[in-house]
């Protein structure tokens, strides 16, 4: 691996349903990069070149986060949203790709593994969630994290701000920051990003995946750590790794991590 990092590369694609927008570095296999709610790119900021020295690791902004369109309000779910990455590689001209999603990009990254195999290479799902018919039945009455109403002397900000603060490494102001910023941009997504996830049918779409898959568990995330095994279990030859000390933000948290375990899996495929 080249100890010179390639540059990144920002730009927006058009696509039928909405206009994309992506961060690329690298060249060679396709890896898509899908975030967590209510991140961008950003996410994948310090991971990218890292990956970009083995790949074409391109990170997208989900519709309706980052800088990228949103589809008319109702219209959201994982299915759309995996439709819409499929849109990206259409007009990027990729047929296959590799695909590694955080926590809700690990959810979409499982519908289109699951929905159209014929154009997954390999699926890497770091802190993904497990949705099951349990879930959607207790997702009504739960409190969700990231909603917050605005309010005029601006208190909803900190708000926010404390909501995630147990779940970010002590003291990392700029994760918190970065975090907030997608979070604005997000609107009304970034609490309703989550109620989407919660009502994926996700139990039946998990069995349908059948290209090599790996299981990323970071240990100090509450949320995906205890589902992990389940996720991987219903996955015909998934693999599981736990990620000690690894939390919610696990991509920006530990990007030289993240990047090295997803390129050791992805190996094999990429020498093709």
């Amino acid at each position: 691996m080249s100890s010179q990092l390639p540059p990144t590369e920002r730009r927006f694609v058009a696509t039928p349903r909405a206009r994309i927008h992506v961060a690329i570095a690298g060249s060679g296999t396709p890896l898509l990069l899908l975030h967590q709610t209510p991140r961008s790119w950003d996410e994948f900021r310090d991971a990218l070149p890292l990956l970009g020295q083995r790949c074409c690791a391109i990170a997208m902004d989900t519709v309706g986060f980052g800088d990228s369109e949103a589809l008319p309000e109702g219209e959201d779910s994982i299915e759309s949203w995996a439709a819409c990455a499929f849109d990206l590689l259409d007009a990027l001209g990729m047929e296959k790709a590799a695909i590694a999603g955080h926590h809700t990009g690990a959810a979409i990254a499982v519908e289109m593994a699951a929905s159209r195999p014929e154009r997954v290479r390999a699926l890497v799902l770091s802190a993904s969630p497990y949705v099951d018919a349990v879930r959607r039945a207790a997702a009504p009455g739960k409190k969700i994290i990231d909603e917050v109403s605005p309010a005029s002397n601006g208190s909803h900000l900190l708000t926010l701000w404390q909501m995630r603060q147990p779940f970010y490494p002590a003291e990392d102001t700029d994760l918190l920051q970065r975090f907030i910023v997608d979070a604005l941009k997000a609107g009304r997504l970034a609490a309703e990003g989550h109620r989407v996830v919660d009502r994926y049918v996700m139990e039946t779409r998990l069995p349908l995946v059948c290209c090599p898959t790996l299981v990323i568990a970071p240990t100090a995330d509450p949320h995906a750590h205890p589902v992990a095994a389940k996720v991987a279990g219903a996955i015909a030859g998934a693999k599981l790794v736990e990620i000690v000390g690894g939390m919610v933000p696990f991509p920006d948290q530990m990007p030289d991590v993240f990047a090295r375990i997803t390129l050791d899996f992805l190996e094999p495929i990429l020498r093709t």
